[in-house]
């Protein structure tokens, strides 16, 4: 946070025109939930993955355990969509989040 809000200028950012909701206590939470989702969900995958590896079978990639749902959940969550357009189901945040 101390990254975002003082070598990042946060304040800068969040005064330009559609960023004025990216409060210091709103990317605060955002930052929360992302490390909620790193450690109950992608962080137990760094196993999985190293045993298990990613494997081309007949022309389709195979992805270790886990890692699909984790995927799902991921895009549930809107992450994927961050800086994009809210009106395109994004969360309109500045890229420096």
């Amino acid at each position: 946070m101390f990254a975002i809000e003082h070598l990042g200028d946060l304040e800068g950012v969040s005064s330009l025109p559609g960023y004025e909701e990216a409060t210091p206590e709103m990317i605060n939470a955002i930052l929360i939930e992302a490390g909620k989702l790193a450690e109950e969900v992608l962080d137990p995958l760094n196993r999985v993955g190293d045993q298990q590896g990613v494997k081309l079978e007949n022309g389709h990639v195979r992805t270790p355990d886990g890692w699909v749902d984790a995927w799902q959940r991921f895009i549930e969550g809107g992450w994927n969509g961050m800086e994009c357009d809210p009106e395109r189901g994004g969360m309109g945040l500045p890229w420096l989040v």
